[in-house]
């Protein structure tokens, strides 16, 4: 069978983002319409102090959580915008699936498995027929992580020091494996 999800993950800070930044710079530059969301972490003086929501099509970034937000379930020392999530997000995930070759989510992990939309379009998007590049967070245990991890068309890569720089050439091949084109 064919593997339709693929997956991302590994240790905080190891450069699963960055990986995956790589794969939708490439898969655009030979032509291919790459959509979703994807979260990054901010910084202020060396010290994180949130995760912004980017639609990989352009509207301006949300705040996901910071540790200053006042509202909204707390993880750690964040509060989660559930509402910058559903809209933007979970819009950027959904737009995806409609308009793009292949969708991306950054990342599918406890912050964003507080919402009950997001859970149900990741569980929409990978039954679909599009391509699904995903990063999931190393430790989360939840019961859609664990149907995602089982999945017989899913194949999960572990993002390590010593694969981060070419992991996204191989991640690539899989996509143009799945839509039946050849590297060039």
């Amino acid at each position: 069978m064919k593997k339709h999800l693929l997956l991302l993950t590994g240790n905080p800070g190891i450069g699963k983002t960055t990986a995956l930044l790589k794969i939708v710079q490439t898969l655009r530059a030979r032509g291919f319409n790459v959509g979703g969301m994807v979260s990054r972490e901010v910084r202020s003086c060396g010290a994180r102090v949130g995760f912004e929501i980017l639609d990989l099509n352009g509207s301006k970034p949300r705040w996901l959580a910071h540790v200053n937000q006042q509202t909204g379930p707390r993880i750690g020392r964040y509060r989660v915008n559930l509402e910058a999530l559903e809209s933007l997000g979970v819009g950027a995930i959904l737009k995806a699936v409609d308009d793009s070759d292949v969708v991306v989510i950054d990342e599918i992990g406890p912050m964003e498995l507080l919402s009950n939309k997001f859970r149900e379009t990741v569980r929409r998007v990978t039954e679909s027929e599009k391509p699904v590049i995903g990063v999931v967070h190393s430790k989360a245990s939840d019961a859609i992580m664990s149907e995602l991890r089982k999945r017989e068309d899913a194949e999960l890569f572990l993002v390590t020091y010593e694969n981060r720089d070419r992991l996204h050439e191989i991640i690539i091949e899989k996509v143009f494996e799945y839509l039946g084109k050849e590297m060039l």
